[in-house]
């Protein structure tokens, strides 16, 4: 294998980074309700980011695939938008420092890309590694969110109750990440928030709430969400609305909340639900009758293409 540390550039300035957490934003893989997205996009925006690491996504990125942004203007180029992959320092609401990866989730080069990682991990004594993001699943929106976690060991999510038993799914650059830092001993929490199959393609708040929690809660981190809660209380209004508009809707949601009511009470009971969120609805009207018109609602209220 070729050296690792030829896939990314180390800044001056960070010999003071040891023994903090690291989150995984990756953007590319399945990220139902652009949960892991906005949960990015609300870091970046609420601290200061500090770059740590740069990588070489010449290498790593597969641009027909997924096309930079330029600016044409009458007769000239003016803008290339570069993508960047980096490892970011901030510091939370009480000054207490983090790292970051965040960028475009690798096209190319995965195992040399993770063992770049494993060497950001090892040089600065990185305590925990964390990722979430949005899947979708047959749940209603007028119940709290749930999630799906995972970990390298499992006294790391002792206090969560597994949804789903085995199965093979497309791999990713995170989840790889995960399994080879595992494979080394180091701690990694993952956890994938359940989002309403219907709003899996919309921007959906409370999805993003939820995955900052799960976030805080294991690391500790004081992550303000005030701003979201507005955005996500404006979500569900426009949401109930939709949803009060259509007898058809209605029902569709109605029998979505009784499948989650049973499992939830046979959780709490201690038994195995039949059938397992995700994996059987044929007993359920199509959840596409639901969402063709709330994603025509919220395409038409958004005007960007994410309904």
């Amino acid at each position: 294998m070729r050296d690792p540390a030829d896939l990314y550039e180390l800044h001056p300035g960070f010999d003071d980074v040891a023994g903090q957490a690291m989150l995984v934003c990756l953007d590319g893989f399945v990220d139902a309700g652009h949960a892991g997205r906005q949960l990015a996009e609300l870091l970046f925006e609420q601290f200061t980011a500090e770059k740590i690491a740069t990588f070489d996504t010449d290498r790593l990125v597969n641009y027909r695939d997924r096309r930079p942004s330029m600016t044409f203007s009458e007769n000239t180029w003016l803008e290339y938008k570069v993508p960047e992959l980096g490892l970011y320092r901030m510091h939370d609401d009480e000054g207490a420092p983090f790292l970051v990866l965040h960028g475009p989730e690798p096209d190319r080069e995965w195992e040399l890309f993770v063992a770049a990682v494993q060497q950001l991990v090892d040089r600065y004594s990185v305590s925990l590694t964390i990722s979430a993001h949005g899947i979708p699943m047959a749940v209603p929106h007028t119940r709290p969110v749930t999630v799906t976690p995972h970990a390298t060991r499992p006294e790391l999510v002792s206090g969560h109750t597994p949804w789903i038993g085995r199965l093979e799914v497309p791999g990713s650059a995170v989840a790889l990440l995960e399994y080879r830092l595992g494979e080394r001993g180091d701690d990694f929490i993952g956890y994938a928030v359940h989002v309403p199959s219907y709003l899996a393609q919309s921007h959906y708040p409370r999805a993003a709430i939820a995955a900052i929690g799960y976030v805080t809660g294991a690391t500790g981190l004081a992550v303000p969400t005030a701003e979201m809660e507005e955005t996500a209380t404006a979500t569900d209004v426009e949401i109930a609305e939709q949803v009060a508009s259509s007898e058809e809707v209605q029902r569709v949601v109605a029998n979505l909340e009784r499948q989650y009511d049973d499992i939830m009470t046979s959780r709490a009971e201690g038994k195995t639900p039949e059938p397992p969120l995700g994996e059987d609805e044929a007993g359920l009207p199509t959840a596409d009758e639901l969402g063709a018109e709330l994603e025509r609602f919220l395409a038409e209220r958004e005007g960007d293409g994410n309904g």
